[in-house]
């Protein structure tokens, strides 16, 4: 059985990836430290799968506690989300950012040269491309200027793996996602936010359960059909699955180059406002809503092109927008 390290797995996306992993029969060990997730999960993927997946809580900026995990655990693959990720706060607190999101990840490589492993998923994001020229975004669209220090550490991320990959046996994927949403259907784990959520559907689904007062829409003068922002909202399952099908390519050695790139959306763009009415539609929930000022670091439009995504990989979405938001909301009733 091949294991399989996944950092942050406690968090959104990586909880589901975690299920589905277990789910294809890989054996999975957990590193989170815990400050954007509960532990409560690790129980809830266990009643999901049957099984518990090994945990330890390590905080990946310990250079030490990283080193001493991978003297002790070998695995056949590293699957790396653990990082800091919401774009506004970025802003506010880039240093915190750049310490997380950066140091983590260089010591993650040093361990698996150090101990010869060499298969790596690294969880990237389409802020790397910033105000794109064109749409739909292809992996060969120019990679602009970060819009934020989030975006940029993606960015920097990115760079450290292919610069990594030159002079390693290291081979590595970066999966760049659009909007990650929605919840397992089980409703047993799902987007869980400390604290004021910095992303929409949390915010739309907690407003619509009265924690919210209102669910402030940033920037209604976009060029966009109703003004409002437009972005690829994926279901985090069909996210997830995604994982494992580029898991394999490396364990089977089917890529193509020691360093490869694929965005994971679903080809389609919808606005802010499109989402709103869509979670009314599924739910019967109204959403008191309101349209304020643009926020910084925010583009005005972005969706993927999935052409390379489907045709290398051979993986392509299943689930819908409207399949997204219902599951959101189920979760949120659980919760």
């Amino acid at each position: 059985m091949k294991k399989v390290l996944v950092t942050g797995g406690l968090g959104f996306i990586g909880s589901h990836t975690v299920v589905e992993l277990q789910n294809e029969g890989f054996e999975v060990c957990i590193i989170d430290n815990l400050s954007n997730s509960k532990i409560e999960v690790l129980d809830r993927i266990t009643s999901i799968t049957g099984v518990k997946p090994s945990y330890f809580n390590i905080d990946l900026r310990d250079k030490t506690a990283v080193k001493d995990f991978f003297a002790k655990n070998k695995v056949d693959g590293t699957i790396h989300f653990a990082a800091y990720k919401a774009v506004g706060e970025s802003v506010q607190k880039p240093l915190e950012y750049y310490e997380n999101n950066v140091a983590s990840l260089v010591y993650i490589l040093q361990e698996m040269k150090a101990n010869n492993l060499n298969n790596f998923i690294f969880s990237s994001s389409c802020t790397v491309y910033g105000q794109a020229d064109k749409l739909p975004i292809t992996e060969d669209a120019p990679v602009k200027p970060a819009e934020s220090p989030y975006g940029n550490t993606k960015q920097i991320g990115e760079e450290i793996i292919k610069d990594a990959t030159k002079i390693t046996e290291l081979k590595a994927i970066a999966l760049r996602y659009f909007n990650p949403i929605g919840s397992h259907e089980s409703s047993k784990i799902g987007e869980l936010p400390i604290g004021v959520p910095q992303n929409l559907i949390p915010y739309v689904v907690q407003t619509a359960a009265g924690l919210r007062e209102e669910l402030s829409v940033f920037g209604s003068d976009y060029d966009t059909p109703d003004g409002t922002a437009v972005r690829d909202y994926i279901h985090v399952v069909d996210i997830a699955k995604a994982h494992i099908v580029a898991l394999k390519r490396l364990i089977e050695d089917n890529n193509k180059a020691q360093f490869e790139v694929f965005n994971l959306g679903t080809g389609q763009g919808n606005s802010v406002l499109e989402v709103i009415k869509s979670f009314e539609k599924v739910t019967g929930k109204k959403v008191n809503y309101k349209l304020v000022a643009r926020r910084e670091g925010d583009v005005t439009a972005a969706y993927a092109d999935t052409n390379y995504a489907n045709n290398e990989l051979g993986w392509k979405t299943e689930l819908s927008l409207d399949d997204a938001l219902l599951s959101s909301w189920k979760w949120q009733e659980t919760l």
